[in-house]
Parts: structure tokens; sequence; C-alpha cells
């Protein structure tokens, strides 16, 4: 079966699956180190920070930690057909935007949200919907375009009724198609000569780089009046 084999694969190094379990780990050891460094130098002395950001950043965290995986397998084989390039603009876009715009949206509201939603969905399905070309970027612009809004206004419409728990659901849903698209991409390239191998300095660039900017974000950002 496929799927088996791509279970096997995630276990060994010949193929870029083999570093998905990594590039996760790497991800998040260099996203909570961040978090802890910027916590310990300035976030403790911010009255009632846990309670109120921590569910939050948390959760933003492990959203760029589950796109690391998807970033890494389109950059080993760099060019990919129209559909297949359709779908990671697509799916880049939408699932980082919505789930950003959804967690900045929660804290800051839905302004600020879908502004930051759009700007990491839009920037994230460009840079990998571009593998295929205009068709991948426009879709990947569209995608993150979407998925930025939806996010920040489903955020600012549960904010009374069960927002966190609608965070999670949100959260492993999305997480649930990102995993799709990892295996779509090995059903894709399966047969395929890697073009690109690289180490992990580029996964820990982007993820002390987007945690820093969304902590920001998040806790220091504009808000709208509501949660101000």
């Amino acid at each position: 079966m496929t799927v088996k084999n791509f279970i096997n694969e995630l276990q060994k190094s010949e193929r870029v699956e083999g570093e998905l379990l990594r590039t996760i780990f790497v991800s998040l050891i260099a996203s909570f180190a961040t978090f802890g460094l910027l916590y310990y130098t300035r976030l403790q002395n911010i009255e009632n920070f846990i309670p109120q950001y921590g569910y939050f950043i948390f959760f933003s965290i492990l959203s760029y930690v589950l796109v690391m995986p998807a970033i890494r397998q389109v950059r080993a084989f760099k060019k990919f057909p129209c559909m297949t390039g359709m779908m990671i603009g697509m799916t880049i876009g939408m699932m980082s935007g919505m789930m950003l715009g959804f967690f900045v949206g929660a804290v800051s509201g839905m302004f600020w949200g879908s502004v930051f939603g759009m700007g990491v969905g839009i920037v994230l399905g460009v840079w990998k919907g571009r593998c295929c070309g205009v068709m991948g970027v426009m879709e990947g612009m569209m995608a993150g375009f979407m998925g930025g809004l939806m996010g920040a206004m489903t955020a600012v419409m549960m904010y009374n009724d069960h927002l966190k728990a609608a965070g999670l659901i949100l959260f492993v849903v999305c997480g649930a198609i990102l995993i799709g698209l990892n295996y779509m991409l090995y059903t894709e390239t399966k047969h395929e000569e890697r073009q690109f191998s690289e180490g992990d300095f580029t996964t820990i660039i982007l993820s002390v780089l987007f945690t820093a900017i969304t902590i920001w974000m998040i806790v220091f950002g504009p808000k709208s009046p509501l949660f101000a």
C-alpha cells in the first residue's frame, strides 16, 4: 500500500520524506527556544501573560511546525506539474493563513488578524506555489487572502462561544490537511530523483523569524477596539 510505503519512508533517510520528522523536531526546538528567550527577557513581566496569550502563542508555533515539512518537500524537487503546484500553493496558503488569522485574530481582532493571516498565507502560498509557474502563484495568493480573512472572522464570531475549543478543532483539521499534502507530494514524486538537498538552516531561520513576528503581533501589535 502507498500509505504504508509513505510511513516507512518517514523512518528512512534516502528520500526527503525521511527528513520530515526531523524537520518537525528542529522547528519545534527553534520555535520554543525563541519563545523561551523572549519570555525570560521580556514577556514574563507582562501581567497575566500566560492566561491571556499563552494558548494562542502555543498553537501559532505549532501551526508553523506543521507547515515546515511541506516547505522542505517542495524545495527538494523545485518544479511540479500545474495541478500539483496549484494544490501546493492553495493548501499551504489557505492552511497557514487560516490558522494564523484565527490565533492572532482571537487576541487582536478581526482586522489585524485578517491582515496578519493574509500576509503569512499569501507569502507562503506564493513562495511555494511558484513551483509550477503563474498558476500556482495565483492560487497561493487567492488561498492566503481567503484563509486569513476566514480565520480571523471565525475567531471573532466565536469570541464568546468556546473560542479555545474551536481553535483546537481548527488546528487538528488544518493539520490533517497538511499531512495529506505531505502524502500527496510523496505519491507525486516517489519515482523522481531529488533535485535539491539542504540542511536545517532554512527551517531554523523560518521558525525563529515567524515565531518572533507572531509573538510580537499577538502581545505588542495593534488591536481592534473590542480587544484594546
